[in-house]
């Protein structure tokens, strides 16, 4: 692969916004404890007024994988993503109060779907969002929340986790397939929504 693929596909997939005060902080269901952390250090510095973790499970695993629980310190026994990340939250300074519940999700399109149905419900509407999540998979879940939140601005804060980075993706296969394997979902996952999202 030239420097230039990589390059471009770099710059494509490690989306990095800078913060700015915002309506909500959105995290997709994920047992790696620093992206919850992000959240809430973003939270406490005045960012914005509420974090919805959104999760069940991975599908593709059919229950919280506990396994890959990444900090000792947050062990224990934990039903769903949300459950997990609320118990971090908490831990790390967030109230009880400005953490909205969504637990159902199983995929990243779910997390931003359901995410939208629990705050219609609660008629909490949303102009600007921070999202939290993998660095790796900054575009996919940018593009799974814009999906669903189109009239919405929405910032991409990640955090590099599970040793991948911008700078080094492409260095070790494993690390090479997870990135490649992120821009084949982005084509796959958002190729029927053409008709929806032309405005």
């Amino acid at each position: 692969m030239n420097k230039r693929t990589i390059e471009d596909i770099t710059d494509f997939i490690f989306m990095n916004d800078t913060p700015e005060a915002s309506d909500i902080i959105f995290i997709p269901g994920t047992s790696k404890s620093a992206i919850t952390e992000m959240a809430a250090k973003l939270y406490c510095s005045g960012y914005a007024k509420y974090v919805l973790p959104s999760g069940k499970y991975s599908s593709n695993v059919g229950r919280f994988a506990s396994e890959n629980i990444d900090n000792p310190s947050y062990a224990g026994e934990y039903e769903t993503d949300f459950e997990y990340c609320k118990y971090i939250l908490m831990r790390n300074g967030v109230p009880e109060h400005a953490i909205i519940c969504e637990d159902q999700a199983t995929n990243s399109m779910e997390n931003a779907e359901f995410s939208l149905n629990v705050l219609k419900e609660r008629g909490i509407e949303i102009k600007k969002a921070i999202l939290c999540c993998q660095a790796f998979h900054a575009r996919r879940a940018f593009m799974s929340y814009g999906r669903y939140f189109l009239d919405a601005q929405i910032l991409v804060v990640p955090t590099d986790t599970q040793g991948i980075t911008r700078n080094n993706w492409y260095l070790e296969e494993k690390s090479y397939r997870k990135v490649m394997g992120e821009v084949s979902k982005c084509g796959k996952y958002f190729v029927d929504f053409y008709p929806v999202d032309l405005g």
